[in-house]
């Protein structure tokens, strides 16, 4: 659970967080809890919940240990902009399977009218860490073209038809992976110094569907 007074000697819980452990998880007067603070999520604090008044939780700090739970593997996705609704759903997705980097690029066939929340994503990712217990954000970024990205990271991988099929054990840090359309002819021109992969299915997967099947790879 985060709480932005985790670490103090007394907590107090209520609103939705209350709702939250009392009422979904059914936590119980006695219980110890895990809490972390969002600036300092590698420690974790241990608190007693001591008693609740129907609306509120208090807690006592028992201990803390800085416990970490991170993928061993890090993953750099290049993600070329695709609608944020559909960026939304698939977040949680990515923090539970350990990325640790999305770089949101501004490719060509990226529609020029989506305006990317970070903010609205930091929360979305909130959510998931208390589900999942990662102790760290992605990290996320934006560039303003394909061709800057892969200036940046010549050991980018790209994810595209006629590449050769991409390899179950194969070592991978960044990947790109297009929008809708995927990219275009003169994108793909500057992909000669680069290795280009294909999933080996006979089907076309959707730009999010790319992201988790290369980052459920790695694990």
């Amino acid at each position: 659970m985060l709480h932005q007074q985790a670490g103090s000697q007394e907590l107090v819980i209520s609103g939705e967080e209350y709702k939250y452990l009392i009422k979904v998880r059914r936590h119980k007067v006695d219980d110890l809890i895990i809490f972390r603070h969002k600036e300092q999520l590698q420690t974790a604090y241990y608190y007693r919940l001591n008693r609740t008044d129907g609306k509120n939780g208090y807690f006592s700090l028992e201990s803390s240990v800085k416990n970490l739970c991170e993928a061993p593997k890090k993953l750099h996705i290049g993600w070329c902009i695709v609608d944020p609704k559909t960026i939304e759903k698939t977040l949680p997705m990515l923090t539970e399977l350990g990325v640790a980097k999305i770089t949101f690029i501004h490719c060509r066939r990226s529609q020029q009218n989506f305006r990317l929340d970070f903010e609205r994503f930091n929360r979305i990712m909130e959510s998931s860490i208390m589900q999942c217990g990662r102790t760290s954000f992605i990290e996320l970024s934006e560039t303003p073209a394909l061709s800057t990205f892969l200036t940046t990271h010549p050991e980018a991988v790209i994810l595209d038809f006629g590449g050769e099929a991409l390899g179950v054990d194969e070592e991978i840090e960044t990947v790109v992976i297009g929008c809708e359309g995927g990219f275009d002819e003169g994108e793909r021109k500057g992909f000669n110094s680069h290795c280009i992969r294909h999933f080996n299915l006979p089907m076309i997967l959707r730009s999010e569907t790319a992201a988790v099947a290369i980052a459920s790879m790695r694990l």
